[in-house]
């Protein structure tokens, strides 16, 4: 569930907004500067002057797609303004980017007259490598498109029309296939004859749907022959002799239902008197014409999509314009034509029968899913698709010749698909995912804490654990009221230690073993009054399976008592503690940035073992890198000795872990400058695991990537205890919490 401060909070910290222009160039020097600007830049303005085409080796334009709305028909919010629809439109940006790494400027138009807009995107085409419309409102959507196409040499799609036509056109096609009906033979019903429902019943009529078996109805009742109102020619085109006036009546024996409407004007009682087998696309977001439950109530022979995540086959846009966008782009297509949209359809149904991979599953809490009633399209998070999609869309371009740039070698088009987003799976999805699938508790010696009630909240939401929140109780349920936060019964815990019942049983355990280390019986009690020692001791004694703390106190404060209740894994003579920082492209893990502020040898070498241990855990075979400022002995001193001495130690106890050092760390970087000049070195690749020779160090290091290099730092990871305790600093924000929480969760199944 999102809530309001949720949504707030996510456009409104940081950077406002959801995008930023970043420059593909260096721009660091005097030199740099005179490239980019004047007197650089002139060459390359003379070049596209006599060549127009060069634009596309000097600019962007090849990769720039711009976003036009006028904010009449935004989501489900209907006409409230081009200003008021920008969120959206920076959204659109976003979708574009991630999924198919397309740039986008987003352009909101103040204006209703579709005349205005026709001609302001008319102006922009020399900026441009193509135009997608977005919430525009019916019928001026269709005449606005219509022109621009006409007119303009670059790709115009309104996405509001084709998106969802495509992506439910690839439904139709597997759906129809399941129940062994023909696609010439089906009847199919629309609720809705807007932007939306024309452009579907187009496709479905291009897909083989016959004419005389489509039905469209609209807030009037069913469009038939000789209706006046509310009728244009889009209408008209579909327009049937038939006697039926409303939904109810019209689809009676009807095959397939297509609602693009709104919500509930299906009924159980129209699911009932369709065909056999029937199909059924509830549409309406964020609520279906009819739910998902209340279908497969009455039909247990029903094939079913709606636009929601939480019900099988997700009918999501994002399935196709940022990958249509790319084959047309790649190609320097002219326009996007129906054959284009129509392989777009073909390739995502083709895709849906393929074999699904493991990290695909992954990505969805690893349940097994194939090809039948409830998989019929792709997931939306199915990287697979920028490699189906934009290929079949810019050959259907080079078909139909629109492509003005065809693509040769179509294996290495592919190749440049996938290393444009890189091997960076969506990391932290993967573990909420796989936390999803386990019921850990986790508890947070910090409940009273807003963030992490927050934090909580979201935990709930998305299934990772039960949360455990220790702190006044009367003090954490006013916080609730006051976020305006949500939890049934058994969501949470909330445990006040000064009354718990386990209160006097944590206290002589905790006695017993702490006894001759300087404790009282006294002291026990006292102590156990701690929500952070009460919340250790829950984890000590399995009443939970992970902790959580430090967002109001210092690292000892919570790695002591972790040691002293916890403990250390067997044969561990030293913790430590491990970030793991996300990059767009890859992904390494740094250590020792917490625990040990000057190892010696012998601890360097424990916590290298320790981390790469960890690593093989998360799933990434670890490469390390033992840093210093040294290369193989190019630097003789105390510091580079140790770092030596530690990389000796850890290839003799593990020969299976690849290692080496001490090396810079530009050389742990660069597999060339490892090759060239030290050929000899055992890492041949680039390290993924860099080893600091001490806390200060390190501390810097992933400081420094997570603020000034772009990296997310997920940690600090403690290395070495029995069971998970993770850390939390001030500045760690909601989305934090809830990735460590599920990092704690996956450690705890492990």
């Amino acid at each position: 569930m999102i809530r309001k401060q949720d949504a707030l909070d996510y456009h409104q910290l940081g950077r406002p907004g959801k995008i930023e222009v970043v420059s593909s160039k260096p721009c660091s020097t005097q030199r740099d500067l005179s490239l980019a600007y004047t007197p650089g830049v002139a060459d390359p303005c003379l070049d596209i002057e006599k060549n127009p085409d060069d634009a596309y080796r000097y600019t962007a334009k090849g990769n720039l797609v711009a976003v036009v709305s006028n904010g009449t028909a935004v989501l489900g919010l209907g006409n409230i303004g081009a200003l008021a629809g920008k969120p959206v439109m920076e959204g659109k940006g976003v979708l574009f980017k991630r999924f198919a790494d397309v740039d986008v400027f987003d352009i909101e138009l103040n204006t209703e007259d579709p005349d205005e807009i026709i001609k302001a995107v008319q102006l922009l085409e020399p900026t441009f490598g193509g135009i997608n419309l977005e919430d525009i409102k019916a019928p001026e959507c269709f005449y606005i498109e219509e022109e621009l196409k006409k007119t303009m040499k670059i790709p115009v799609f309104h996405d509001d029309q084709h998106g969802t036509a495509i992506i439910s056109g690839a439904a139709l096609i597997n759906a129809i296939e399941i129940v062994k009906k023909k696609v010439g033979e089906v009847k199919v019903v629309f609720s809705g004859a807007g932007s939306a429902g024309i452009a579907c019943a187009n496709l479905y009529e291009s897909l083989g749907v016959k004419r005389e078996n489509i039905f469209l109805v609209d807030t009037k009742g069913v469009v038939y022959k000789g209706r006046k109102e509310g009728m244009n020619k889009y209408k008209e085109y579909f327009a049937q002799d038939t006697e039926h006036r409303t939904l109810a009546e019209v689809i009676k024996g009807a095959d397939c239902f297509c609602g693009v409407s709104k919500k509930g004007v299906l009924t159980k009682e129209m699911v009932k008197s369709m065909a056999d087998f029937p199909i059924v696309f509830a549409m309406a977001n964020p609520d279906p014409e009819i739910t998902y439950p209340e279908a497969v109530s009455v039909r247990d022979d029903i094939i079913m999509a709606t636009g929601r995540s939480d019900y099988p086959n997700q009918v999501n846009n994002v399935l196709g314009f940022p990958f249509i966008f790319r084959g047309a782009l790649d190609v320097r297509a002219s326009t996007i034509n129906n054959e284009m949209k129509i392989a777009a359809s073909m390739a995502l149904a083709k895709l849906a029968k393929e074999d699904i991979p493991d990290s695909v599953l992954r990505a969805y809490g690893g349940k097994r899913f194939e090809f039948g009633k409830d998989y019929i399209i792709p997931k939306p998070f199915d990287p697979r698709v920028l490699l189906w999609e934009a290929p079949a869309v810019a050959e259907a371009a080079m078909f139909t010749n629109v492509a003005k740039n065809p693509i040769m070698d179509f294996d290495e088009y592919k190749d440049r698909l996938e290393a444009r987003l890189g091997k960076a799976n969506e990391v932290m999805r993967f573990f909420i995912h796989k936390a999803q699938r386990v019921n850990k508790k986790i508890v947070f010696p910090e409940g009273e804490e807003l963030k992490i009630l927050r934090a909580a909240q979201i935990i709930v939401d998305e299934g990772i654990a039960k949360p455990v929140l220790i702190g006044d109780k009367e003090t954490i349920v006013q916080n609730i009221v006051d976020l305006g936060l949500h939890f049934e019964k058994n969501d949470l815990e909330i445990i006040e230690p000064l009354t718990s019942q386990k209160l006097d049983t944590y206290a002589d355990d905790y006695f017993d073993f702490r006894k001759r280390k300087g404790v009282t019986k006294i002291d026990s009690k006292r102590l156990l009054k701690t929500p952070n020692i009460f919340g250790m001791m829950m984890v000590r004694n399995g009443d939970a399976d992970g902790l959580i703390s430090g967002l109001t106190q210092h690292y000892p404060s919570t790695v002591k008592p972790a040691l002293q209740i916890i403990g250390k894994d067997e044969g561990v003579k030293c913790i430590a503690g491990m970030y793991m920082m996300i990059f767009k492209n890859q992904r390494i893990f740094i250590s020792d940035a917490t625990i040990n502020i000057d190892p010696d040898a012998e601890q360097l070498a424990d916590i290298a073992i320790l981390t790469a241990d960890k690593v093989k855990k998360i799933g990434v075979t670890p490469k390390l890198a033992m840093l210093s400022f040294s290369n193989f002995g190019s630097t003789i001193h105390p510091y580079t000795d140790k770092v030596r001495k530690a990389t000796e130690i850890v290839k003799k106890l593990r020969p299976d872990l690849t290692v080496e050092g001490e090396m810079m760390a530009d050389t742990a970087m660069s597999p060339e400058i490892m090759n060239e000049y030290y050929p000899f070195s055992g890492l041949k690749e680039k390290a993924n695991v860099l080893i600091c020779p001490d806390l200060t160090s390190a501390n810097i290091a992933y400081k420094l990537l997570a603020s000034v290099g772009g990296a997310i730092a997920i940690g600090p990871i403690l290395l070495g205890i029995k069971k998970p305790v993770y850390l939390l600093g001030p500045g760690n924000y909601v989305d934090d919490i809830v990735n460590i929480t599920a990092m704690a969760v996956f450690e705890a199944e492990k």
